[in-house]
């Protein structure tokens, strides 16, 4: 295992994500949804013009945010240039009562990201509140706009990412070791000698593949566990368990194939990862993506569609593994 880099390397990026698991999701959180690091980082945003007394009040309303107002455009901007301040929004109420507003925000950086959002979130408020204001020179009064959300970042963030990517991690894994081994055998020529054994070449293809999709369910189970264990609920573990399994056999048996067909490591492997890629990209204009199939199943709310899509993968995992299985009892291989 130790002279096998690529494998030994996805194994630690597992055990990375395993032990900073907690540090990863805060971090990844902040750039899933920025707007999640509210109270941990402060937005000081320079205000001008005549309407600066409206900007100042909504963007006060913002826990993340403060006002710093300045008397003219030309000395909010200076104040940015010298970094005193992090985005500068001027306001001009023009003739018809309608407020322009002019935003800057500094070039692209992680910085950016939470400063240019929590500009979007007092254009909002500020957008609202005018509504609100000039709604009684409307005959009909028009929709009310949606409610904020109030959905916690962290739960989304560890259904709909999290989860998914320590299932299907597994089973990426498990379809390249597989297609490693064979086409190793191949290309050493170590096959023949196995073949002395008496143990036929569907019964070699067994051991090879049948341990890689067992280990890949095996695995996403303890994360699973673990998840459980630190206050994730996982409401359909099992069902979780067995599109693990599915997909597993699916990667297994592309990998197999790709290392029957080529013969040689490194051509399977990189044909392997751009095709394992490829469908899987592919696999999100389905009706229920695999991710989707996983979230929806670790919190609970699987549909109709969902079991069927797994009972679907099931299907093409067995009979898959049967073809290649067929394909290697009747074919001799070289």
């Amino acid at each position: 295992m130790r002279s096998e880099k690529t494998i030994v390397l996805a194994l630690l990026i597992q055990l990375f994500v395993a032990a900073f698991s907690s540090f990863l999701v805060v971090g990844l959180v902040s750039l899933y949804d920025p707007g999640s690091t509210q109270g941990t980082y402060s937005v000081e945003i320079a205000v001008s013009g005549n309407a600066s007394d409206d900007l100042e009040a909504v963007v006060e309303t913002g826990e993340a945010r403060e006002a710093v107002v300045y008397p003219s455009r030309d000395d909010a901007l200076s104040a940015f240039t010298n970094r005193e301040v992090d985005a500068v929004l001027h306001g001009t109420v023009g003739p018809d009562g309608r407020i322009q507003v002019e935003a800057v925000a500094p070039e692209g950086d992680f910085r950016t990201t939470l400063i240019v959002v929590q500009v979007k979130e007092t254009l909002s408020d500020l957008e609202r509140e005018r509504r609100d204001e000039l709604a009684h020179r409307l005959d009909q009064r028009p929709l009310d706009p949606p409610p904020r959300p109030d959905a916690n970042p962290y739960f989304g963030f560890t259904y709909t990412i999290l989860v998914p990517m320590l299932a299907f991690l597994p089973a990426f894994i498990s379809g390249s070791i597989a297609s490693d081994s064979i086409a190793e055998e191949l290309e050493r020529g170590t096959l023949e000698l196995l073949r002395v054994a008496p143990l036929s070449v569907p019964q070699i293809i067994d051991g090879k593949a049948i341990a890689m999709i067992s280990i890949a369910p095996a695995q996403a189970a303890l994360w699973l566990l673990f998840l459980e264990l630190n206050g994730t609920a996982i409401a359909n573990p099992l069902y979780v368990l067995l599109l693990v399994a599915s997909l597993t056999a699916v990667l297994v048996v592309i990998g197999a194939a790709l290392a029957i067909a080529i013969g040689v490591r490194r051509e399977a492997q990189l044909l392997y990862s751009l095709l394992a890629l490829g469908l899987f990209g592919a696999s999100m204009l389905l009706p229920e993506s695999p991710p989707n199939l996983v979230a929806k199943l670790a919190i609970g709310s699987p549909t109709s569609v969902t079991y069927l899509s797994v009972g679907a993968l099931a299907v093409l995992g067995v009979v898959g593994y049967w073809a290649i299985r067929r394909f290697v009892a009747t074919t001799p291989i070289d």
